[in-house]
């Protein structure tokens, strides 16, 4: 059968068809990409060769070799994480990011390894305790969208209140680890000081085991009552769980008799006899007589002259006065 294909292609090379790799390139650019990867998986499913070659291509891009690590302690150096994660295989390159002003861990980091067989090694496990605190890995291509955005991840990251600052990250993870397997948690601590701030975060990786740990009676760690409960419920309210919308049945409600309006029909109710609109009848024509016209305007009138008046001339001296007696009245002097 192999001998036969062979036979075929030598004929094929022989007549110039589809003979160079520029005719298979011609053929294979218009193809979209998820078919390119359907082809090349069942071809590397076939020949052990092409297998090969693809795991050898793969190899080679730092995509399949890079990790970025979250989760950091403040206190974890370059050393620290390169130590943690040298057990799957030699490392090319392990850093942690510091801020450039302060100085200070920004919290995560970035692993590369030499061979991509020993990152997916290292995916297996993806959390590691590193510095009393639970970090957790995923390839650098998918940054924060690795492992932390799963649907059910609001049903599994628990919220711890109220600890003691002696509780530890590795208390913490101790004291929860019995109600399952823990993806992720640790104490959150100030990045000034380092000191607890009272409060952490656990993430398991099932939601039973989340759900064991919130309704577990026994909540005394490091000798005060701890609050647990959702990382994303405010105030500890509870988690409401959205049903999916039913379809809106519309429902015939009878209306009742009264004007039909045009162009709309009532087959349930009978109409009571009228119209709508109602014809209405004209107004009679007005019986009284229209307002009589404004009269004319009065003729204006002359002036009347009138005859000027004499100045009368005051008579110079002293008017003669009347002598007047008691009460204005004036005297009487008897003849005599």
């Amino acid at each position: 059968m192999e001998d036969l294909k062979k036979r075929k292609m030598e004929e094929m090379g022989n007549n110039g068809e589809l003979s160079t790799q520029e005719d298979l390139r011609s053929l294979l650019d218009p193809l979209a990409k998820s078919q390119l990867v359907d082809l090349l998986s069942r071809l590397g499913s076939q020949y052990p060769s092409i297998a090969e070659e693809i795991k050898s291509i793969a190899g080679s891009d730092p995509v399949h070799r890079k990790l970025f690590v979250r989760g950091l302690a403040w206190n974890t150096t370059s050393e620290t994480l390169c130590a943690a994660f040298r057990m799957h295989g030699d490392i090319e390159e392990g850093a942690v990011i510091y801020d450039k002003a302060t100085g200070k861990s920004r919290g995560y980091g970035f692993i590369t390894y030499k061979h991509m067989e020993s990152a997916h090694a290292a995916l297996r496990a993806p959390s590691k305790l590193i510095d009393g605190r639970m970090a957790v890995c995923n390839l650098a291509c998918e940054g924060l969208s690795g492992a932390s955005t799963t649907p059910d991840l609001a049903q599994r990251k628990l919220y711890v209140g109220g600890l003691s600052p002696d509780v530890t990250s590795e208390t913490l993870l101790s004291f929860f680890g019995r109600h399952g397997q823990i993806e992720e948690g640790s104490v959150a601590y100030d990045k000034d000081t380092n000191e607890s701030r009272g409060f952490g975060f656990v993430t398991y990786k099932t939601v039973e085991a989340a759900k064991k740990a919130i309704d577990d009676p026994q909540k005394i760690l490091g000798g005060r009552t701890i609050i647990v409960k959702l990382a994303d419920t405010p105030k500890g309210k509870p988690v409401q769980t959205q049903l999916p919308a039913a379809p809106l049945v519309p429902l015939a409600i009878p209306m009742a008799p009264g004007y039909p309006q045009p162009g709309k029909a009532h087959p349930n109710a009978a109409p009571a006899g009228y119209t709508y609109p109602q014809t209405i009848a004209s107004y009679p024509a007005p019986g009284y007589s229209s307002p009589a016209a404004a009269p004319a305007p009065y003729p204006t009138q002359l002036p009347i002259p009138y005859a000027p008046l004499a100045a009368k001339k005051d008579p110079q001296g002293i008017p003669p006065t009347t002598h007047m007696g008691m009460s204005g009245y004036p005297y009487y002097f008897s003849k005599q």
